[in-house]
Parts: structure tokens; sequence; C-alpha cells
């Protein structure tokens, strides 16, 4: 599958569908490994809800288990963001911060409209609200905590901002969407929390690896692969098997 045979919303379907799906594989990975026994549950609740929202928006496109266990990397197209590495607790928790602010905009535009999305991006928007409340608490408690977890919360957040850019490349098939006006809240919204956690926005250029828009091209960074490959190993060590 390439990014030329997938039809219009399907393109839209299966590059939500996979920035979610990959995200929640990624919080997944912190089940034994969180710092306090609260955030095993909330990381798990949110993994969780990104999974329900993959597997609706895969549905639309074919067999959700073929497209989350079968497909190549080239084939994937989520933005690079969702794809980094949970480094520690708090890098984890500023591109929680970025993708949850991004997600929850995108969600109460598409929520507000009338086309494919509406209904799912009106139930999603409840949920990403939470995501984004619990990414702007951790941001708050980390920034405006210790000398330790506030060099910690910068550098998260200087490590990711060069793949925020990627999130306001226009999708095919996400019709009614003010790409600008959407990152000009997410900026504002982004200032707002980072202001009251005594930290500022990152500096720098707002590019990730190769060339704006890369994920959704099927461009991916190293560490997508590794990770692809562990949430596929078990689908494809035992095709056709039930549980």
């Amino acid at each position: 599958m390439t990014g030329t045979d997938i039809a219009v919303p399907a393109a839209a379907a299966l590059a939500l569908g996979d920035d979610a799906l990959v995200l929640s594989h990624r919080l997944g990975e912190w089940a034994g490994h969180a710092p306090v026994l609260e955030e095993e549950v909330a990381l798990a609740n949110i993994a969780l809800d990104l999974l329900g929202q993959a597997r609706v928006l895969l549905s639309m496109v074919g067999d959700e288990d073929e497209l989350a266990f079968l497909r190549e990397e080239r084939s994937f197209r989520n933005v690079q963001l969702v794809e980094q590495p949970n480094g520690d607790f708090a890098q984890t928790i500023a591109r929680q911060l970025y993708f949850s602010l991004y997600q929850h905009e995108l969600h109460t535009q598409l929520a507000a409209g009338d086309g494919p999305f509406a209904a799912l991006a009106a139930k999603a928007v409840k949920e990403t609200a939470y995501h984004r409340d619990h990414a702007e608490q951790w941001a708050l408690r980390l920034g405006d905590g210790t000398e330790e977890s506030r060099r910690r919360m910068r550098a998260g957040l200087d490590a990711l901002w060069k793949y925020t850019g990627e999130l306001f490349q226009p999708v095919e098939g996400l019709d009614g969407v003010d790409w600008t006006a959407l990152e000009d809240r997410w900026l504002a919204a982004l200032g707002g929390v980072l202001e009251r956690a005594g930290l500022s926005l990152p500096e720098g250029p707002r590019t990730g690896a190769w060339a704006a828009g890369a994920g959704r091209q099927g461009l991916h960074t190293e560490p997508f692969g590794r990770m692809l490959a562990e949430m596929q190993h078990l689908h494809r060590s035992h095709p056709g098997a039930t549980w």
C-alpha cells in the first residue's frame, strides 16, 4: 500500500489512525516502568483511548489487524513525533503535551463540521481533553518543581521541538480544517502552559528529519523500525492464530 493508491478520505483515516496507534504503543511501553503506580493507570488509560481511536480509523481503511501488524514501515503514515522513544518521564510528557494539544484542537475542529470524521471527533475530543489536562499538569509539576525536574522537562521539550512542524502539514481528505488557525491556537496554548511552568518555547526550526510532512509520506526515523518490529513480532510469528 502506498500513498498513491489510498482513496480519500481513507488516506486521512490512515494518517490519523497511525498517529493514534503508534503513540498508544509508545505509552504502553511504560507498563511496569512508570515512576509511580498512579501513572501506570493514567498512561495505560490514555494508551487505550488512543488504541480505540486507531481501531475505528483503521477499520475505515481495511482490516485493522492487518493494517497494524502486517504493513511495512514505509506504509505507515504517522507523524514522526509520535514514534520518538519515550526517553525519561519528562520527555514522554513533552511528547504528550505537544501531541495532545494538537489532537484536541484538531478534533474540536472536526467535531464542529459534518464530515466523515465528525462523529469520531465528537467522542475523541472528550478523551483528548483529559490527555491534554494530564500532560499540562505534569508539565507544570516538572517545570515548576526541582532544578533537576525543570532541566529534564526543558531537555524533553527541546529534543522533540523539531518534530512539531509536521503536525500542521495539511492532511489529504481532512476537509474543513484551518491548519493555520490550528497551529496558532496550538502555539498559544503551549506558550500559556510553559509560561505557567516557568519555561519558554524552545528555539530553533520546527522541521523534523528530512522535510516537513515526511512521516505522512512514509519516511520515518530510526527508532520507528525497532518499535515496529517489536509491535508486530507476535502476530507475524503466529500468523492466523486466535486467542
